[in-house]
């Protein structure tokens, strides 16, 4: 798990970039039409099967798309202020401040977990133990999809979203590194989508796999 004072820093980093992130739109998803397809197919698949959790949801643009699309669905983000947003923009719907690290999840309590570029900030080896956490959390044929950045090694960030200083590191990763931390888990691989570099943005992947047992 990571360092208290670690989370810290990373917290306050994302409260001080959360009015800029709201006011920049970052996370639309109308001019993503490969993403909206890929969310349509996670609440085709989750839908009845139990609540939905957002992990890392920031102003909840996703967390309500998916409300959208039918889905009993809920948010946690590490940040206060991301959370402050998502109340505000998303009232009729549940937002919570939480580390992914730290989510006391219930077993078998889920039919959907949704890791929305939200999880590359965590330490190499803390994902492992979050993936675990959300494979016990998910009922048999329950879901989880993650997104995130592809590539080797760290980005070291100082500044983000227009300049705004911050302090954390972005951890890149392969799709096949993290389909083998998904099995290791315990879940099986449905979908694999990838997303070529369009800078200035790096190539992403979408991965979701099944809890079967």
């Amino acid at each position: 798990m990571p360092e208290a004072a670690d989370l810290d820093i990373v917290r306050a980093s994302y409260d001080a970039v959360a009015d800029t992130y709201v006011r920049l739109g970052i996370g639309d998803l109308a001019p993503e039409p490969w993403l909206r397809a890929a969310l349509a197919a996670f609440a085709e698949t989750v839908r009845g099967l139990g609540p939905v959790l957002d992990v890392g949801c920031g102003p909840g643009t996703v967390t309500a798309h998916l409300a959208g699309l039918g889905l009993d669905v809920s948010g946690v983000d590490l940040s206060p202020r991301m959370v402050e947003h998502a109340r505000r923009r998303h009232p009729h719907l549940r937002f919570d401040a939480a580390s992914a690290t730290a989510l006391d999840l219930a077993p078998a309590s889920l039919g959907g977990v949704l890791g929305w570029w939200s999880l590359f900030n965590l330490p190499r080896d803390v994902l492992p133990g979050v993936l675990a956490d959300f494979h016990t959390a998910l009922v048999p044929g329950g879901h989880v999809l993650l997104g995130t950045h592809v590539g080797d090694g760290e980005i070291v960030r100082t500044e983000a979203y227009g300049g705004v200083p911050v302090s954390w590191t972005t951890h890149l990763w392969q799709p096949d590194q993290l389909a083998r931390l998904l099995t290791d888990a315990g879940f099986e691989l449905v979908a694999d989508l990838r997303l070529p570099e369009q800078p200035p943005s790096r190539p992403q992947v979408l991965l979701a796999a099944r809890r079967t047992t």
